[in-house]
């Protein structure tokens, strides 16, 4: 049943997510709006639930903002001073972590801001309330399922290169759609450092080769007749030059298996 102090929309339903503990009793309980009965499909949207965290924050009266984060924004481990309260920003951003269940826009910024969660310092509270004006902006965004449409999906994979100011490594992430509608995202940082753009590029190609594969598989199980291929776009040249034309050197032998994969995937 819908909570008796919030009165749904038409078309509206609640959504609960519930964990018991081992003796029955209600650990957690969150809810997620999702609104159906529209023509154009179903949207699940988490609006009260980003009311909540502005709210917690003490962002409801903020001025809202059109951008999530600074151009070019660079957050590192030392820069700026240590806060005082370091349970405040932690439970911040784990908040906005359950919220990009319906928000994949708000991914890149939330796994930046994650990462300094054990020693979070003044330049990492501001982004983080950027990212609440933002959010103040655009507290009624989600995802919309469409009611129509075909089967075709396609992939979008992109890499900053060398983005961690610490560590020199890759900030990586990629977006699966059935059709029109969302269905995997991810954001993350490489495991290892690259030494061109190409090399991370392509090691990341093969990353999404590999997530695009369950979908697929998915569908067949669902006997959904799904013959047409996925569609992956990357913006590099170099790395889209590699995949079409397995020719090895002194370079490239390190990536050699990643190649192969891709390669074997079109």
């Amino acid at each position: 049943m819908p909570l008796p102090s919030h009165k749904l929309p038409i078309g509206c339903k609640w959504v609960y997510k519930i964990k018991l503990k081992p003796d029955g009793t209600v650990k957690r309980f969150k809810a997620r709006l999702v609104a159906k009965g529209s023509k154009h499909g179903v949207t699940l949207c988490q609006r009260k639930y980003a009311l909540e965290i502005l709210d917690g924050a003490g962002f409801l009266g903020a001025k809202p903002s059109r951008f999530l984060v600074e151009q070019n924004l660079s957050l590192t481990q030392t820069n700026g001073r240590l806060l005082n309260d370091l349970s405040s920003y932690r439970r911040l951003v784990g908040r906005l972590i359950y919220l990009t269940i319906t928000r994949p826009n708000l991914v890149y910024a939330v796994h930046v801001l994650s990462q300094f969660m054990d020693k979070p310092r003044q330049p990492h509270l501001e982004a983080a309330h950027k990212v609440l004006r933002y959010i103040k902006q655009t507290h009624g965004q989600g995802i919309l399922l469409p009611s129509t449409g075909s089967y075709p999906s396609h992939a979008f994979c992109d890499v900053d290169w060398a983005r961690c100011a610490d560590t020199r490594r890759s900030m990586i992430g990629y977006c699966i759609l059935l059709g029109q509608a969302p269905i995997s995202w991810k954001t993350k940082k490489q495991s290892t450092v690259s030494r061109s753009s190409a090399e991370a590029e392509y090691r990341f190609m093969a990353t999404t080769c590999c997530e695009i594969t369950w979908p697929k598989n998915i569908l067949k199980d669902l006997r959904i007749n799904h013959t047409q291929p996925v569609i992956l776009f990357c913006d590099n040249q170099a790395a889209m030059h590699i995949a079409s034309n397995l020719v090895f050197h002194e370079r490239m032998k390190h990536i050699e298996i990643d190649c192969h994969l891709v390669h074997e995937k079109i």
